[in-house]
């Protein structure tokens, strides 16, 4: 008897059907274990409202002007620009936690104004800078 070679068929074909059997139980184990973040949102209720009054000294502010001539004054009162670190320092005592406005023309020197904000950055003052167009 004469035996007959098998052909092995080029056009063999592999079952996916275990394989995704296998990708799907593991993508329900991940989803089954897996912890999901709950995002915190943001508190939107009111805070009570306070009957004491807001003391007026202690929140307003400093208000620190510069010309277009370099002329300085604190809280309306000339100074020498080489003071007005020291004069707001003690406003500061008069107002605690007052923030400091720098009211400065366009025309004042640039240096001036970098030196004072430097100053009050320095001492850990809050300070902010407003520039006032010239002519006003």
């Amino acid at each position: 008897m004469r035996r007959r070679a098998r052909r092995v068929s080029d056009d063999s074909e592999v079952d996916m059907t275990p394989m995704l059997d296998i990708v799907f139980i593991m993508l329900i184990f991940f989803i089954v274990t897996a912890k999901f973040i709950t995002e915190q949102g943001i508190d939107m209720t009111q805070p009570p409202p306070n009957d004491n009054p807001p003391d007026d000294n202690a929140k307003r502010a400093i208000a620190v002007y510069v010309d277009n001539n370099d002329r300085c004054s604190v809280d309306g009162g000339p100074v020498f620009c080489d003071a007005v670190p020291l004069r707001v320092e003690k406003l500061l005592t008069d107002k605690p936690g007052a923030s400091i406005i720098l009211k400065i023309n366009e025309a004042a020197s640039h240096g001036l104004m970098v030196e004072l904000k430097d100053t009050f950055d320095e001492g850990g003052y809050t300070s902010k800078i407003e520039i006032i167009p010239n002519g006003v």
